[in-house]
């Protein structure tokens, strides 16, 4: 399924305070990630819950937040290519009455743990950034961003047929590494990531900058990008940075 060119949308990761989300979201961002596994960017809840209050209301309180459909009682499709179209479709309505939409960040962490920051923070989405089974997506009381971790060389081909349907409105493609799930600045080739983007919408990460995101949205097309440790300085949120990404990002 070829898809026609457009702008990504942009997710600035990482941020670690209420200054960073106002930056992000004045320079176009249409998602901001807040962590909450094991990392240096990690924040606490009180500060999270102070950085979702700068964006006004949580999504939930405009009544569109749905359970993932098979909690509903719904039979969704089998295919996964339908499936993730429908899923971006649900994320573009959401993004119609909040933007930029904020994004818990989990990493192999128990739904219960998951549910309660969610609750006492009111994060929009929750990003599934480890190696937890993707039915924890169906015990979540968010919906669902899922990162699969790309070793290259990998077969897209492959890689996609390990990715069920029914458990997460949008796929990330993120880079491998051993001791991290995220912010680790390496680049997935564009040959694996470009054969996944065909088939199905994109949320791509993995060492992306403001001086190469251009380049990879022109070789890949994803749905949407997501960055970190590219838009820092010294391990912090450099908000030149963030602005000339998302600039860079949009300039198609």
């Amino acid at each position: 399924m070829v898809r026609a060119s457009a702008p990504p949308l942009v997710k600035i990761c990482g941020n670690q305070s209420p200054a960073d989300i106002i930056a992000a979201a004045r320079s176009g961002a249409d998602f901001v990630g807040i962590i909450f596994a094991d990392s240096p960017r990690k924040v606490t809840v009180q500060t999270a819950r102070a950085m979702v209050r700068e964006l006004g209301s949580p999504l939930n309180h405009h009544e569109l937040v749905l359970p993932p459909p098979m909690m509903r009682g719904e039979v969704p499709t089998d295919e996964l290519t339908d499936w993730c179209r429908q899923g971006t479709e649900k994320l573009t309505t959401y993004l119609s009455q909040k933007r930029p939409l904020v994004v818990g960040v989990f990493a192999n962490q128990h739904p219960d743990e998951v549910n309660a920051i969610t609750e006492e923070t009111g994060v929009d989405l929750v990003q599934l950034s480890g190696t937890e089974p993707w039915d924890d997506s169906l015990l979540i009381n968010r919906q669902i961003i899922k990162a699969v971790h790309v070793a290259a060389p990998t077969d897209g081909q492959e890689l996609l047929s390990n990715i069920p349907s029914q458990r997460s409105l949008l796929i990330m493609l993120d880079s491998k590494d051993e001791e991290r799930f995220g912010g680790t600045g390496k680049k997935i080739p564009f040959e694996t990531s470009r054969q996944i983007s065909i088939e199905i919408p994109i949320m791509l990460a993995g060492g992306l900058t403001p001086d190469n995101v251009s380049e990879v949205v022109r070789e890949v097309n994803p749905w949407a990008v997501d960055v970190s440790s590219g838009t820092e300085t010294d391990g912090k949120k450099d908000h030149m940075k963030v602005a000339s990404f998302i600039a860079a990002a949009k300039s198609l």
